[in-house]
């Protein structure tokens, strides 16, 4: 049952892993690029990333509801107490994934809305436009660091547990 457990936990944080690795480095990049800009226009191109990125806020949410699960999970398996760092590191990562999701798309996407959009005044596209642009900034941050977490998180779960911290002096013996 262990080694299950375990599986499913590193299958887990691999797929997190994999996706926001994904979304980040290949395919956000690739919607603001000047072949996708040559064909879709920026407005397009925005409302395709974001439609992208609803699913990968949906994803990152569904796995780390999953890691949670198997964290409590894993505790009661072995009897060992839950690593208050992995905890919260967890609790860090779905906070992240529901404020993406359930906040900053949101607010981006009417941000884009009103940048875009033929009834707003000239002045209004520029106030949205630099507003977007500091927000993107931000959520960009946001990801670099979910990013380590995600890293981190995965060398946690895939590096021995319940070891001694120190070898014993007679174990370097002759």
């Amino acid at each position: 049952m262990h080694g299950f457990l375990r599986f499913v936990g590193v299958l887990n944080a691999a797929v997190w892993l994999g996706a926001a690795c994904f979304f980040t480095l290949v395919a956000g990049p690739a919607f603001f690029s000047a072949e996708m800009l040559s064909f879709l226009p920026r407005p397009h191109a925005g409302r395709a990333a974001e439609v992208i990125l609803q699913r990968l806020f949906l994803l990152q949410q569904g796995c780390a509801v999953i890691a949670l699960i198997h964290l409590g999970l894993e505790h009661f398996h072995s009897g060992r107490a839950v690593e208050k760092l992995t905890l919260a590191l967890l609790v860090c990562l779905l906070g992240f994934g529901l404020a993406g999701g359930q906040w900053l798309l949101p607010k981006m996407h009417e941000l884009q809305r009103v940048r875009y959009g033929a009834q707003t005044t000239p002045a209004q596209k520029q106030q949205a436009a630099a507003e977007f642009a500091s927000w993107h900034r931000a959520s960009r941050v946001a990801d670099l660091a979910a990013l380590a977490a995600l890293m981190f998180y995965l060398w946690r779960l895939t590096r021995p547990a319940g070891g001694p911290r120190f070898a014993p002096l007679d174990k370097f013996k002759r």
